[in-house]
């Protein structure tokens, strides 16, 4: 019998995590997303309920006092937070579950599932990643600048996941994740 199980994938902001996750649950449909709620503005290309919930801050301020939220956090001058129900109803169902948070949240969800198994996607160096985060295209110079500064500080977390993977090659890093993922639930 399959056994319920919370996989958190952590990384700095353009080191890669959301393709490699991408790629996972196109290739294993039946693995669960938890979808996170922030109080960031949406991208262009991103979806309200499949990339996240976007709510206004006081919504989401809202959602804390009501004990909504597994976990959540200030990143990036945004809130991010954990729907608490969707992960817990997932472990019951005996679902394998992905869960895409900063290293905050990683810290914030080990200490109350301890069984997660733990995930940092590392670029494979400090070059590499400013060069992909900056051709993303996808913040102003102020949050690049923000998200280069606090990448450097999460940087220092890497150590206290249960596995890191280097993403210098999408296939690599991608088969790797995978046999992490099967391996724990031999």
């Amino acid at each position: 019998m399959s056994q319920g199980r919370l996989y958190i994938i952590s990384s700095v902001a353009g080191g890669g995590k959301s393709t490699l996750i991408r790629k996972l649950l196109a290739e294993f449909p039946e693995i669960l997303f938890s979808v996170s709620c922030t109080s960031r503005d949406k991208r262009p290309m991103e979806q309200n309920g499949l990339d996240y919930y976007f709510i206004t801050k006081e919504e989401f301020q809202k959602k804390i006092q009501e004990d909504y939220f597994l976990e959540w956090a200030l990143v990036h001058d945004n809130y991010y937070g954990t729907p608490k129900d969707f992960i817990l109803n997932g472990l019951n169902q005996n679902k394998k579950i992905i869960l895409d948070i900063d290293v905050q949240g990683a810290e914030n969800v080990k200490k109350k599932i301890p069984s997660a198994i733990s995930i940092f996607i590392l670029p494979p160096s400090q070059e590499v990643w400013l060069e992909r985060l900056k051709n993303r295209g996808t913040e102003s110079r102020e949050a690049l600048e923000k998200r280069i500064k606090n990448g450097l500080k999460e940087l220092n977390y890497k150590d206290k996941f249960d596995f890191r993977i280097i993403n210098d090659t999408l296939e690599r890093a991608y088969t790797e994740l995978k046999e992490i993922i099967w391996k724990e639930n031999l």
